[in-house]
């Protein structure tokens, strides 16, 4: 299990698995609860790298991240220590 500390977004912490290259289990700490509960339902046993490229630099209104490149950037610093 993975726990990434987010920055700039409503959501405090993102935790995940990745087996065989693939994630599983995500879940977000705070943020906008059905939101991130559907993100993580449409990218469970998505192939890791596929999340990044999809979700990378996608923004929430003002702010320069959002909890989706939250989580991409989780997912790249995951497979980058692993």
């Amino acid at each position: 299990m993975f726990d990434y500390k987010t920055r700039g977004t409503c959501s405090t912490t993102i935790h995940f698995d990745i087996r065989d290259n693939k994630l599983y289990n995500v879940s977000f700490e705070n943020g906008c609860n059905g939101n991130l509960k559907g993100i993580a339902t449409l990218i469970e046993g998505m192939n890791a790298e596929d999340v990044v490229r999809k979700l990378k630099g996608t923004l929430c209104g003002f702010r320069n991240t959002s909890c989706p490149d939250q989580l991409a950037r989780a997912v790249e610093s995951a497979l980058q220590n692993r």
